[in-house]
């Protein structure tokens, strides 16, 4: 395949790409949240034990065995969504998503089914994991294919800006419950109610996903090569496994950062804290609704100065502010906890702004939707998924309730190292082959016409 210019997509267009993935994104996320915030309860419900730091273990562990099909589900929607595009590879994930989620919510307790009862939930966690392999990478590749080259920070900032409101939205819903219902209700029904809410959400998703378009750089590929005969992750493994392993370390710093940040918090603020399930709620609800209104302004930035530039000094913020955060946060002060939440929210935030960038520039359209699938879910899996459990876990094995914070620090020193080296990519052509060799392909190309 040739290098083309990239054709001009109009904002009209751009709109509507970007409500089509942010809204089906914010129904795939709003689902997955909703496990998270309601973690304490589960663990009664499915996990009974006499221990609260051993049903907690029990219950992210349920969290982090999910994580474990999002690569299988990366690989396999990947594969699919580069052979046959990306619009009915985001309807299908969505429509699983929210079947899945549903039938959490149906569920009978250890109570009422014994030992059946933690299996089925771990079931349809795993089919969440495997559906949510396939939703971000895909979500941010349908943006990225749209968006101009000097704007691909600002245009793909509203897929993060999705996520994080998908998940204030989820901590918004559980906090009002939690102040309308008497404990006994909530613990009896009312936990279900956000998983059921699924449905309705599903659906209105898989029509707005329904009634999207393709991409330009996947039509204009599609129309230069036979999609069936090459094989996407063969390509990946063989010709792109640098880059999967230096975007992999970034990446692994904003998995643990936004899994720390939208999941572990709100049990952090409770447990380590002594906050109430509905203060920490609504701690981490304002820290969220922050963290979507400021995702832009870091689009903005790092299309100004770059992306190593911003992988830089995002690595060094969550190093310095770190500590502090996770202080303040177990202080016992509602005020204090506002303040270290947000401190990690910019990090966290940050983070994701430049890998949703990062993740389509760094591979070609022919590989794009399984090589970023794969390196982001499997970083996810090994960072993401586990951080809920490893944090509980550091602090009950040391003692200390810093400990996770510290795990945070170690694993910014390796994104920093691995973002680092990789190439600045905020200005490349998302058309044609690699981006390494987009710039000797137009070379090339200017040679032959000088000599016809």
């Amino acid at each position: 395949m040739t290098a083309q210019a990239d054709p001009q997509t109009s904002t009209k267009t751009l709109r509507k790409v970007i409500s089509a993935a942010a809204i089906g994104n914010f129904v795939e996320w709003f689902d997955f949240a909703v496990y998270g915030f309601l973690a304490t309860i589960i663990a009664n419900q499915f996990f009974p034990s006499s221990s609260v730091s051993l049903g907690l273990l029990k219950t992210f562990g349920v969290f982090a065995v999910a994580f474990a099909m999002r690569p299988l589900g990366g690989i396999f929607f990947g594969i699919l969504g580069d052979k046959v595009g990306r619009k009915s590879i985001l309807s299908l994930t969505i429509l699983m998503m929210a079947g899945a989620t549903t039938l959490i919510g149906l569920l009978p307790t250890h109570g009422s089914i014994g030992v059946m009862a933690p299996v089925l939930l771990t079931l349809l966690r795993c089919l969440q994991g495997f559906s949510a392999g396939g939703e971000y990478a895909g979500s941010v590749a349908y943006v990225m294919e749209h968006s101009p080259n000097h704007r691909r920070g600002w245009y793909g900032s509203f897929v993060p800006v999705s996520t994080f409101t998908a998940f204030a939205s989820a901590a918004l819903l559980v906090f009002a419950m939690e102040n309308s219902l008497s404990s006994e209700a909530m613990a009896s029904w009312g936990w279900r109610v956000p998983f059921i809410v699924a449905a309705p959400l599903g659906i209105i998703g898989l029509f707005l996903r329904w009634r999207m378009s393709e991409t330009p750089a996947f039509k204009a590929m599609a129309a230069e090569e036979n999609l069936h005969a090459h094989s996407p992750l063969r390509e990946t493994l063989q010709s792109q496994a640098g880059t999967i392993l230096r975007l992999g370390a970034f990446i692994s710093l904003t998995a643990l950062s936004f899994y720390t940040f939208t999941t572990y918090f709100a049990t952090y603020l409770q447990v380590v804290g002594n906050l109430t399930r509905p203060q920490a709620l609504l701690v981490s609800t304002v820290a969220l609704f922050f963290a979507a209104a400021a995702c832009p302004v870091a689009g903005r930035i790092s299309d100004s100065i770059g992306r190593r530039k911003s992988i830089g000094l995002i690595c060094g913020w969550v190093i310095l502010t770190v500590l502090p955060a996770f202080g303040l946060a177990s202080s016992g002060s509602v005020f204090h906890a506002v303040a270290g939440v947000l401190l990690l929210a910019v990090g966290a935030l940050s983070c994701g702004v430049v890998t949703a960038a990062l993740m389509s520039e760094s591979f070609p359209t022919r590989t794009r939707y399984t090589a970023s699938a794969f390196t982001y879910n499997v970083s996810y899996t090994i960072f993401g998924g586990t951080a809920p459990l490893m944090a509980t876990w550091l602090i009950e094995r040391t003692g200390n309730n810093l400990s996770p914070a510290f795990y945070l620090i170690a694993i910014a020193v390796l994104a920093m190292a691995g973002g680092l080296a990789l190439r600045e990519t905020s200005r490349v052509s998302l058309f044609g082959e690699m981006p390494e060799t987009a710039g000797a392909s137009r070379i090339q190309a200017s040679k032959k016409r000088v000599a016809v």
